[in-house]
């Protein structure tokens, strides 16, 4: 699969999503600014579009929790298309969600009328995002920065996601085992022969993209956003990071797993592993770590690894430029900084959709990307000027 070519969104629609009741937007590839007040739904929108990545989108929503309130009443299915410029061709995506009835609970995605899965969507259209939620993850523990990190691994890795959920079903069932009188040694060689498996795959996929964005991190010397110099903790990926081979890492695991299985009876959990990694960032800037910078630097590192990520994505031959998805990231930014974001955007292939309280935060981007307005669910085209 080429990454020649340029991947953005022509059109999206919506039925019973969040506050939209129906909504139909064409765009014309350039980036997407939208802006209105809180509540408006500007934020259910760029929701709406992380939709086409594998997991639950950029709120981590459940399936009702995106369905459309009428007075009282939740909607009972939701519904989103999409027209994606695939290179040279569109493609037509379509995501249902029913809450009732034999479907209830599930997604069914179509690509060009043909029944797709997560991974081959996840394939066509790679997605990043960064929202206010995501704005303490530095200083916050390990496991937020872990799910940081995966997220942006995902971009790389489709077969990621898999990976993790399946990792995650087998330490259930080793933990659910370890907590019996006597627990049978040949089950508990199946789960952490699997959670090796699995887990030595995790681990390179985490090694792999953060080489890619520390390489990405360098492409721009002249950012306006500061350098971060990242690093990984844990097991695994300290030994790929050593030049091991898959085979061995597994072998590791496996190894650490039994060893461990007294221990991990008495603590009620698998402690090692990798589910206990760490992402390590320092402000380059200051040499100070991520976690004890102020929050605008922590804020500045985040948006500048985001677009290191972009880039990291854009200068594999065999990936797609990703979509980038910025929720209120340009409100505490400077008019200097502001523009030197929209100038890094603009110097992407992908497609940016941001969002904003007011049309001033926007001016910088001027022609080079769509101005739309947005009140009550319903969206309106403004004039750049």
């Amino acid at each position: 699969m080429s990454g020649s070519g340029r991947i953005y969104l022509r059109r999206i629609a919506l039925s019973g999503f969040r506050n939209y009741s129906s909504l139909a937007l064409k765009l014309d590839g350039r980036h997407v600014c939208l802006f209105g007040a809180n509540g408006a739904g500007k934020t259910n929108l760029i929701e709406a579009v992380s939709q086409l990545s594998p997991g639950r989108g950029l709120r981590s929503a459940s399936l009702p929790d995106m369905a459309r309130v009428q007075g009282a009443e939740k909607g009972t299915s939701w519904a989103l298309g999409a027209t994606l410029f695939d290179g040279d061709i569109d493609r037509a995506i379509r995501i249902e969600a029913s809450l009732e009835g034999s479907t209830r609970g599930k997604r069914v995605m179509q690509v060009d009328g043909a029944l797709a899965t997560a991974s081959s969507m996840s394939d066509l259209v790679r997605i990043i995002w960064l929202t206010p939620a995501m704005d303490r993850v530095f200083a916050g523990g390990a496991t937020e920065r872990r799910k940081f990190l995966d997220r942006q691994t995902l971009a790389h890795f489709s077969a990621h996601g898999s990976h993790s959920n399946a990792y995650e079903k087998a330490m259930r069932e080793r933990n659910a085992l370890l907590e019996r009188d006597r627990p049978n040694p040949v089950w508990l060689d199946g789960l952490e022969a699997r959670m090796a498996e699995h887990g030595a795959r995790i681990a390179r996929h985490r090694v792999v993209t953060v080489q890619r964005l520390q390489a990405a991190v360098e492409l721009r010397p002249d950012s306006a956003f500061p350098k971060a110099d990242l690093g990984l903790e844990g097991l695994a990926e300290a030994a790929f990071s050593k030049g091991e081979e898959l085979s061995e890492v597994e072998t590791m695991l496996r190894d650490q797993y039994r060893e461990d299985r007294r221990r991990d009876a008495r603590a009620r959990r698998t402690l090692s592993g990798p589910h206990r990694s760490d992402l390590i960032v320092v402000h380059r800037p200051t040499g100070v770590p991520a976690a004890l910078a102020s929050t605008g630097q922590q804020k500045a590192l985040l948006i500048g690894l985001i677009l290191s990520n972009a880039r990291a994505l854009e200068a594999e031959e065999d990936l797609r430029n990703p979509l980038v998805l910025l929720d209120e990231a340009v409100a505490h930014l400077d008019p200097d900084r502001r523009a030197a974001l929209f100038d890094e955007l603009s110097a992407l292939r992908g497609q940016a959709w941001l969002t904003g309280t007011e049309p001033e935060l926007f001016a910088e981007f001027g022609e080079r990307a769509q101005h739309f307005s947005v009140s009550a669910g319903q969206i309106s085209e403004k004039d750049a000027s």
